[in-house]
């Protein structure tokens, strides 16, 4: 009588389909860029002056980038909230200046008025006390203030409150600001009328800030009051303190744990810090002088690390704007952004904020079954702020040629790959979502 024969459970993986699981399966984790690029680019550009949108946007939709736009809004039509100053009559400070020298104590309030004055170059002195002030001289600041009112004094009329203008015809407007947004682009506060806040007294640093925020919360919804810059760069400690309680992220500063910021004044480079953070933010300013050589070099740059968020802030474009460059170097240079976008995750501002902000805040908890992996994402951040995607790479068994990957109503079926750890699969995921479910799809 011939014996049955005894095949060992999961001994013919040709038989059954309960293989052992590979050492690493489950085995996740949130990778630093979405899509696991080794590097980030946001491309921004300040003021609102109208090539922006003329030009410049344009190449950028033609190659599929989207960027952010910090603006000012005193001078787009059919704006709620325009400069003025706020607190005692002009004409009294005016007159105050007569026997008291600028100090201290008043300069804020004096350099607040100072903008609105009915005399000869206000804004730029203005700018010049600012600029002073924040270069760590403040007895030259106070001078210029001085100066400035020693004219006031003698000119007929200097308390008529003069608007401060900062463009000039023709203006972007909201209707056309709201198709961009809709796009895909993000726009974000840099005031409403581009002053030195380092040297306006608390009154009138938060209408700039706030109303600015208000405007575009009204015209464009919440998603463009995350992302803001305040003018010229400052990075004064006390316009952060303000600037900060009102937007969750500043171009100018994100005084996060895990990041290096390298400002675009800065002569230092990525590789000087490529070790000290999980992630460094290097901005570069192009201006008149930079050739697209040298922007170039930046990207270049970039793709030697893995940590890096390369800012572009531009200004002017064909003649129109602050240090104003032709719209030909755009292209060429964005051509050779898209050209590396393999390696490049392209978002706005606040897109790679968030995912920075998401990935540092959280926790892929794993559970393994047989033939399936089960995980649950989630971050201790706004729910209702933070709600970028993030990209998971989960190892699978070897055996496995697609997985299918399910989030709630969403179900996405994709090619495994490799690497020198074994069999993955990469996939976006949605925070504080559903369940992740991932089986094979073989």
């Amino acid at each position: 009588m011939r014996l049955p024969v005894i095949i060992p459970l999961c001994a013919l993986t040709v038989l059954i389909s309960c293989s052992k699981q590979d050492e690493h399966f489950g085995q996740t984790e949130i990778t630093r860029w979405k899509d696991n690029k080794p590097a980030a680019i946001s491309i921004t550009y300040d003021d609102a002056s109208i090539n922006q949108f003329r030009q410049a946007l344009p190449i950028m939709d033609t190659l599929g980038l989207k960027g952010t736009f910090f603006i000012n809004t005193a001078d787009i039509p059919g704006s709620q909230f325009a400069p003025k100053f706020t607190g005692r009559p002009l004409e009294e400070i005016i007159k105050e200046t007569a026997t008291s020298i600028t100090n201290a104590q008043n300069l804020f309030e004096r350099a607040s008025a100072l903008r609105f004055l009915n005399i000869e170059n206000a804004i730029g002195t203005h700018n010049q006390a600012g600029a002073l002030y924040e270069q760590n001289k403040p007895e030259e600041s106070f001078k210029v203030v001085d100066d400035a009112y020693a004219l006031a004094r003698k000119k007929k009329n200097a308390s008529t409150e003069i608007r401060p203008v900062l463009l000039q015809p023709p203006f972007i407007t909201w209707p056309e600001i709201k198709a961009f947004a809709a796009n895909g682009h993000e726009f974000g506060s840099h005031t409403i009328s581009h002053p030195r806040l380092a040297v306006l007294d608390e009154n009138n640093m938060l209408y700039e800030l706030e109303k600015c925020k208000e405007e575009l919360l009204n015209q464009l919804g919440p998603e463009s009051t995350f992302s803001a810059e305040c003018p010229f760069g400052t990075e004064n400690e006390r316009v952060m303190d303000y600037a900060l309680k009102v937007h969750p992220a500043l171009r100018n500063r994100m005084p996060e744990p895990f990041l290096v910021e390298l400002n675009r004044f800065t002569s230092h480079t990525p590789g000087e810090y490529k070790k000290q953070k999980e992630y460094i933010q290097w901005q570069r300013g192009p201006l008149k002088r930079h050739t697209v050589e040298e922007m170039k070099s930046y990207v270049d740059t970039l793709l030697r690390y893995d940590n890096v968020w390369l800012v572009l802030t531009f200004h002017g474009i064909d003649g129109v704007g602050w240090e104003a460059k032709p719209h030909q170097e755009h292209k060429a240079y964005f051509s050779y952004i898209k050209q590396k976008e393999d390696k490049l995750w392209v978002a706005t501002f606040g897109e790679v904020t968030k995912y920075m902000r998401e990935r540092m805040s959280g926790s892929a908890k794993v559970e393994k079954l047989k033939d399936k992996i089960s995980i649950n994402l989630t971050h201790t951040l706004d729910k209702n702020q933070y709600n970028v995607p993030l990209t998971l790479k989960t190892y699978v068994n070897s055996d496995w040629k697609k997985a299918q990957v399910k989030q709630g109503a969403e179900t996405v079926t994709t090619p495994t790959l490799a690497d020198s750890v074994g069999t993955f699969v990469m996939y976006q995921a949605r925070p504080n979502g559903e369940t992740i479910e991932i089986t094979t799809a073989d």
